[in-house]
């Protein structure tokens, strides 16, 4: 039985309407390893196995503060 993560993220600057490319690069880059992501009014999220839910936030990590980003707010929780 493998075990999940959810990880909830914020990537900052914020901006209203239409995210920048700091946020959209990151969300496209945890997708293309297979994840769907949420995107939420305050926040997105997504749930992936803990292997790949570790990967995943490296790589978001890296694309938004690659894009642009100044800041990243991650929060993990194991749901199962």
């Amino acid at each position: 039985m493998s075990e999940k993560i959810m990880v909830e993220f914020t990537i900052e600057p914020f901006t209203d309407g239409t995210p920048g490319h700091h946020v959209t690069r990151a969300i496209a880059a945890v997708e293309s390893l297979g994840i769907a992501v949420h995107i939420g009014p305050f926040g997105s999220t997504f749930i992936a196995e803990t292997e790949i839910a570790t990967e995943a936030i490296a790589v978001l990590s890296r694309m938004a503060y690659d894009n642009g980003a100044t800041h990243i707010t991650i929060d993990t929780e194991k749901v199962g």
